[in-house]
């Protein structure tokens, strides 16, 4: 007796779940940031002068500054992105000598210093891993599909797909090898539309990277 193929069951895109507009907590205060599509920022997060690109989120309790983060981005709670840094080459390295407004009346603030601040910004790519409590100093790179280990002090430029840890934080293993990894950025599935990023989930889930990149680079 023969026995009918079975047909491949349908996929359904998922609808939007929401519109896209950030969602920020009501304790959390920014400054001068500027936010992507279906964004999160939590509870008590202090963020100035970033940009936080389409589906990053940033847990509760965690800081940035002078940061521009990718797409896709997982910061946990309690990170510190671009930790700030004293004048140690200063006689006093603390901030009386350049936020003497604070406590005198007709002292200016030190603009020269706030510029070296701002200009040592740290960039950060697209899906990448900030675990909890984890600190990026300023001016630094993090590369695409990166994690940063819960509790790592990061001192220098992380590499691509690198997992970085420890204090100073060094990298311990590739969460892919590197034809992978080459061929991931040249994906570049972090650029998708909304709709395509929609079919696409199923795959996400089930497929290897290898097996997606087959099926999705052609």
């Amino acid at each position: 007796m023969s026995q009918e193929p079975q047909k491949e069951p349908k996929r359904h895109s998922p609808r939007a779940a929401r519109d896209g507009t950030p969602r920020v907590h009501g304790t959390a205060q920014l400054r001068d940031c500027v936010l992507g599509r279906f964004t999160e920022v939590g509870e008590r997060v202090v963020m100035a002068e970033c940009t936080l690109g389409d589906y990053s989120y940033v847990e509760r309790g965690a800081e940035a500054i002078y940061s521009d983060i990718g797409r896709f981005c997982a910061i946990a709670a309690n990170a510190r992105i671009n930790a700030l840094d004293h004048p140690v080459e200063r006689v006093s390295q603390h901030k009386i000598s350049y936020r003497p407004n604070e406590y005198f009346l007709d002292a200016k603030i030190d603009k020269a210093f706030r510029a070296r601040r701002q200009q040592a910004r740290v960039v950060m790519g697209h899906d990448v891993w900030v675990g909890h409590g984890a600190i990026i100093m300023p001016g630094l790179a993090i590369g695409h599909g990166a994690v940063v280990a819960a509790g790592a002090v990061v001192t220098r430029d992380v590499a691509p797909y690198a997992i970085v840890a420890g204090v100073p934080a060094r990298r311990i293993k590739w969460r892919f090898g590197k034809k992978l990894r080459e061929r991931l950025a040249v994906l570049g599935w972090w650029h998708w539309e909304h709709d395509r990023l929609a079919a696409a989930i199923a795959d996400m889930q089930t497929l290897s990277p290898k097996a997606f990149l087959e099926k999705y680079q052609a």
